[in-house]
C-alpha cells in the first residue's frame, strides 16, 4: 500500500499548502529583501540604511532604547506605541466629523440637482488644496493646536466621502425611485430602503480613501503642536535632532499603521455591502 509523502502522521499536505500560500509570501519576502539591498546599496552618513537604522534602533538614547514602543519618560518623550496612539485619537475624531458631514452633504448633493450644480464646483476645487496649505489658515482661525490639528484632519478627509456619496446617490437606478414612487414610499423608508442601499459601496469607497488621506494629514496636523505626544511631533522633533534612524523607524510605523486602517474600511464594506453590489 503506497502512502503519500507530502502529508505527515496528521494528514497535512504540506505540497497544497504551499500551492496555497507559499505563492502569496515568497515573493513578497524577496521583494523586500531586494528593496534592502538596494538601500543598503545607496545608504550615505546623513541617509543611514537598515543596518545602521537597526542598530540605532538597539543604541540607547536618554537611558532608552527605541526597539522599546511603551516607554514613557516625561510628557513627550514617549515610546512610538504611544506616539501612534496619539495620533490615532486626533484621526479617529477628525475622521468622525469628516464622516457624519461628508455623507449628510453627500446624500444632500445628490438628491437635488440645483444644489450639485451650485456646490460641486466649489468641493473639487478645495479638495485639491493639501493638507499642508490649510495648516496657518486654520492656526490664524482657531489660535490654538488641538482645534487646528483636527481641523486639518477633518478638511483633507471631508471630499473623498462627500464627492463619493453624492455620486452614489446620484448613481441609483431611475427604476428604484420608480417603484419608490409607486409603493408611495414615505422619505424615512426611501433613505432607508433604497437610498442608503444603493450607495453604499460609493459611500465605503470614500471613507476608505478618507482614512488615507487622515493618516496622511496627521504629519501636517502635528508638525503645529509644539510639545505634544503624536507621530507627526515625534518625526519633526527627531529631524530638528538629526535624527534620521528614527524618522525613518516612525516611518514604518506610519505605513503599517494606515495598511491596517485600510483593509479595516475595507473589511467593515464587506460585511456590511452586499455581495451584489461589491
Amino acid at each position: 500500500m503506497t502512502t503519500n509523502t507530502t502529508k505527515n502522521s496528521k494528514g497535512l499536505d504540506w505540497q497544497e499548502i504551499w500551492d496555497k500560500y507559499g505563492v502569496n509570501i515568497i515573493p513578497p519576502i524577496v521583494a523586500i529583501f531586494i528593496f534592502g539591498a538596494i538601500w543598503q546599496l545607496f545608504s550615505t552618513e546623513s541617509f543611514p540604511g537598515p543596518i545602521k537604522v537597526l542598530q540605532d534602533s538597539f543604541t540607547e538614547r536618554n537611558g532608552v532604547r527605541l526597539i522599546d514602543p511603551f516607554f514613557i519618560q516625561g510628557t513627550t518623550n514617549k515610546g512610538l506605541f504611544w506616539q501612534v496612539l496619539a495620533s490615532l485619537q486626533r484621526v479617529a475624531i477628525g475622521y468622525s466629523l469628516a464622516a457624519i458631514v461628508g455623507i449628510i452633504f453627500g446624500v444632500i448633493t445628490g438628491v437635488s440637482v440645483t444644489m450639485h450644480r451650485a456646490f460641486d464646483p466649489i468641493f473639487q476645487f478645495l479638495r485639491t488644496v493639501p493638507p499642508l496649505a490649510w495648516v496657518p489658515l486654520s492656526l490664524a482661525a482657531l489660535r490654538q493646536n488641538e482645534p487646528a490639528a483636527l481641523f486639518v484632519i477633518f478638511i483633507t478627509a471631508v471630499w473623498p466621502i462627500l464627492i463619493n456619496t453624492a455620486v452614489g446617490v446620484q448613481q441609483i437606478p431611475q427604476d428604484y425611485n420608480n417603484v419608490a414612487k409607486v409603493l408611495k414610499l414615505s422619505k424615512q423608508k426611501y433613505f432607508f430602503k433604497i437610498l442608503l442601499p444603493a450607495a453604499l459601496p460609493y459611500i465605503f469607497t470614500g471613507l476608505r480613501i478618507a482614512v488615507g488621506l487622515s493618516w496622511l494629514a496627521i504629519i501636517a496636523a502635528e508638525i503645529v503642536m509644539s510639545g505634544v505626544t503624536g507621530i507627526g511631533f515625534f518625526i519633526w522633533d527627531a529631524y530638528q535632532n538629526n535624527f534620521v534612524s528614527e524618522i525613518i523607524i516612525a516611518l514604518f510605523y506610519i505605513g503599517g499603521v494606515g495598511l491596517i486602517l485600510d483593509r479595516l474600511i475595507g473589511f467593515i464594506a464587506s460585511l456590511i455591502v452586499p455581495e451584489e453590489q461589491k
